[in-house]
């Protein structure tokens, strides 16, 4: 029995789906969205306060503030909560309203961009109006999760290390980029212990983070407007590419089968199955993808009929077939 004392406790996360019925290669998916948060987030955001708390950043009349365009929102969100700290969360239009109503049940302010800047679209939009609330007025505290280190090294010291611990013979990671925490978390730790796996990056069409042209996308999490400032792009053994589309098609499938997942894990999966299909004809190769998140706070987009076809066209409810 497991009895914990406040909601940032609970981050157990050694649960692994086995896909390989699903896909028809041997993937297992690590499942980071069983905390009281839902995502992967919880980690960071665990780690990025307590460093702040060690280091007298925190002070008795601080206001926590964050860009974020859902999930590390609802994790500061309930961290802010037990600790009795406001927060203000920055985020867009993308945000989905389920997670948006999350946040404001939490106690937190939300604070939503309508424009994207010209340049670095909707996330460049929210770092500006964070700097400048933070200018205007130094009760705020920004943690920043793009440029902390604590971010990545939340998972350097615990989500690669788990991975390995049950995968020692791990062939591929798969891990998705947004702000790059998860992915330079894990690649580091890999390279750091030896491990001769590969560690391959997925990201968005979309996205500009491995220098592809940047374009409007639905689903927050994975992909970013602006040039994360922690990752290495060219650090990664390879980077797939995943259309919104294709997301979608992954996570319905998915929960065809009873995995209700999220956007960001329906680009992981399917971007782990697209790799595994041009590079492991043989079906040989021991994988495992990171879940970020799971997927109730989707149903009235990724999982809404009528918003998938608003969207991307009928043929985005159609399933992925099985290679």
């Amino acid at each position: 029995m497991a009895i914990i004392g406040s909601p940032q406790e609970l981050l157990d996360s050694d649960l692994y789906v086995d896909l390989t019925s699903v896909l028809g290669h041997a993937l297992y998916v690590k499942c980071e969205g069983f905390n009281f948060g839902g995502s992967i987030k919880m980690k960071a955001a665990v780690a990025m306060v307590a460093d702040a708390e060690r280091n007298g950043v925190i002070r008795d009349d601080s206001v926590l503030i964050e860009s974020s365009s859902g999930n590390l929102g609802v994790a500061l969100s309930i961290i802010a909560a037990w600790k009795e700290i406001p927060f203000t969360c920055v985020t867009d239009r993308r945000c989905n309203d389920l997670t948006a109503s999350v946040m404001r049940a939490l106690g937190t302010r939300i604070v939503v961009v309508d424009e994207p800047d010209a340049e670095g679209g909707y996330l460049k939009a929210r770092l500006d109006l964070v700097r400048r609330y933070c200018e205007e007025d130094d009760r705020y505290v920004w943690l920043n999760q793009y440029r902390n280190e604590t971010n990545w090294l939340a998972h350097y010291k615990d989500t690669a290390r788990g991975i390995l611990k049950h995968f020692p013979d791990l062939d591929v990671l798969f891990v998705g980029v947004g702000t790059a925490g998860t992915a330079m978390g894990c690649l580091r730790y890999f390279r750091d212990t030896g491990s001769t796996a590969r560690v391959v990056a997925v990201d968005s069409v979309g996205s500009v983070s491995f220098g592809s042209p940047p374009a409007n996308r639905l689903i927050p999490g994975i992909g970013a407007g602006v040039l994360p400032p922690m990752l290495d792009p060219n650090a990664f053994d390879d980077v797939v590419l995943v259309p919104e589309e294709a997301a979608v098609r992954m996570c319905r499938t998915l929960s065809a089968r009873g995995l209700l997942f999220g956007g960001s894990t329906g680009t992981v999966v399917d971007g782990a199955r697209t790799w595994l299909e041009r590079n492991d004809p043989q079906r040989t190769l021991r994988t495992v993808c990171i879940s970020p998140d799971m997927g109730d706070r989707y149903l009235d987009t990724v999982y809404d009929d009528a918003w998938v076809c608003g969207h991307f066209g009928p043929g985005a409810l159609a399933p992925v077939p099985r290679s």
